[in-house]
C-alpha cells in the first residue's frame, strides 16, 4: 500500500475535540473524524494558500462546481448542474437550514431513530417538532441489523409533517439501503407529500462491496422533493475545514434553502475551498486504500465482539466507519457509556443521545489505526471480565 494507515498520528498536541474532551488516560473512540492525516494533495494544498497569503472572502470557482458534477455523474450517473448546488459550511448547519426552509413553527420533522444526534435537535432549534419512527433491530446471531419499520412511520406521522430527514448511509447502523427500500421510502414521502432531506456524507465511506443510491436518482419526481446534503469531510478527514454542500434540483425548493440561509450561513472560507476542490481531483487513490483498510477494521471489530464479548452484540456496517454495539445483556449496572469510560477508560458514544432505540447501546469510531482499535477493544473486554457476574 502506498498510504501508511497502521501509522499512529499524534492528535494530542493539537485542539482535536476528541483528544483533549477526556483524560489523557483515556483512548477516544466517539466523534466522527479518522485518526489519520488528510491526503497528501490537500496537505500540500493548504500549504500552497498559506504562502500565496491571501484569506480574503472568496466565492466556490465555475471549476469546482464542475468538478462536483463530474464527480456525482461519475459514481451514480447523476447529472446536476452547478447551479444546483448550494455551498453550506457543515451538514448540521444544512440540517438546521432545511429545516428552517421547511414548513412553519409547529411543523412535523420525521426521523428514523436511533440517529445521529443533530436529526433530533435540529427541528427544535427551528420551532419544529421531531417525531420519531424507531427503526426495527433484527437479530442476527451475534450481530444484528436494521429496517425501517413503516408501521411506526405511518404511526409518527401526522397532518402537520412536512419533512422526513433520511440518513443514508446511516449513523450510526452503517445500513446503506438497497434501491428498492429506497424507493419505498420515497413512495412513502409522496404518499404524505413531504419533503426529503437525504444526509448522505457518509456516502464515499463504502465498505467491501456496498454501493451508494442517493434517493434523488431514483426518479425525476423523487429529485423534485429532495434535498440532498453531501460533503468531503467525513471522507478525506477535514470536518474542521467547514465544507460542504447541498444538491438542490427543484429551482423553488432550492430558493426556499437559500432564503433560509440568508444572513445567517456564512461562505465557505479559502482553505475549505481549496480542500473540496483537490479532494474530488486528486484523492481517489488515498480514498480507495482508506477503504480497503477500514474494511480490515470492520472484520477486526467482528471477530472481536464474536469470539472475545460474548455480553456484547454488534452491526456489521456496510459504510462509515461506526460500529453501533448493543450492550443491554453484559450486566453491566447502569450507562454502558459511563461504565466503558469509567472501568476502561475508553470513551464511545452514549446510545441515548441518538434517540428512541438508543439507550443500553454506545458507538464506537473505529477510523483509526488498528493498533489502537484493539488496544481499546483489548481494554473493553478487561472491564467486562473485571465485573462481578454471580
Amino acid at each position: 500500500m502506498r498510504y501508511n494507515f497502521d501509522q499512529v498520528f499524534d492528535r494530542r498536541r493539537t485542539g482535536s475535540i476528541k483528544w483533549k474532551f477526556y483524560g489523557d488516560d483515556v483512548l477516544p473512540m466517539w466523534v466522527a473524524d479518522m485518526d489519520f492525516p488528510p491526503p497528501p494533495p490537500i496537505l500540500a494544498a493548504l500549504h500552497a494558500r498559506v504562502e500565496i497569503g491571501d484569506f480574503g472572502y472568496e466565492l466556490p470557482s465555475p471549476a469546482l462546481g464542475e468538478r462536483i458534477c463530474e464527480r456525482l455523474h461519475r459514481r451514480y450517473t447523476w447529472s446536476v448542474t452547478p447551479d444546483q448546488i448550494v455551498y453550506i459550511p457543515s451538514l448540521v448547519t444544512g440540517l438546521n437550514a432545511v429545516c428552517r426552509a421547511i414548513g412553519e413553527p409547529g411543523d412535523g420533522v420525521l426521523v428514523q431513530t436511533p440517529v445521529y444526534p443533530p436529526f433530533l435537535t435540529a427541528p427544535a432549534n427551528q420551532g419544529r417538532v421531531v417525531q420519531m419512527a424507531e427503526l426495527e433491530a433484527v437479530p442476527n446471531g451475534r450481530t444484528f441489523g436494521y429496517r425501517v419499520d413503516y408501521d411506526r412511520m405511518n404511526a409518527a406521522v401526522t397532518d402537520r409533517t412536512r419533512l422526513f430527514i433520511l440518513c443514508n448511509p446511516h449513523n450510526p447502523t452503517g445500513e446503506a439501503y438497497s434501491r428498492q427500500e429506497l424507493m419505498r421510502m420515497a413512495e412513502f414521502c409522496e404518499r404524505h407529500d413531504l419533503i426529503i432531506c437525504s444526509d448522505e456524507i457518509h456516502c464515499d465511506l463504502l465498505l467491501g462491496d456496498t454501493r451508494h443510491i442517493p434517493i434523488a436518482t431514483l426518479a425525476p419526481d423523487i429529485a423534485e422533493r429532495t434535498i440532498t446534503l453531501m460533503a468531503p469531510s467525513k471522507t478525506f478527514n477535514i470536518p474542521g475545514l467547514k465544507a460542504s454542500f447541498a444538491i438542490v434540483t427543484n429551482p423553488a425548493l432550492r430558493k426556499r434553502l437559500m432564503t433560509a440561509m440568508e444572513g445567517i450561513v456564512p461562505w465557505l472560507n479559502s482553505f475549505a475551498l481549496a480542500a473540496m476542490d483537490v479532494a474530488y481531483r486528486d484523492c481517489d487513490d488515498w480514498l480507495n486504500e482508506l477503504l480497503a483498510y477500514l474494511t480490515a477494521n470492520r472484520t477486526v471489530v467482528t471477530e472481536f465482539v464474536t469470539n472475545q464479548l460474548p455480553w456484547i452484540r454488534t452491526t456489521v456496517p456496510q459504510a462509515t466507519y461506526l460500529a453501533w454495539f448493543d450492550c443491554r445483556n453484559a450486566g453491566i449496572a447502569g450507562n454502558p457509556y459511563e461504565f466503558f469510560r469509567r472501568e476502561a477508560k475508553v470513551a464511545l458514544n452514549d446510545g441515548i443521545p441518538f434517540g428512541a432505540g438508543g439507550e443500553g447501546f454506545v458507538r464506537l469510531n473505529f477510523g483509526c489505526p488498528r493498533s489502537l482499535l484493539l488496544e481499546g477493544l483489548e481494554r473493553m473486554k478487561a472491564a467486562l471480565e473485571r465485573m462481578d457476574r454471580n
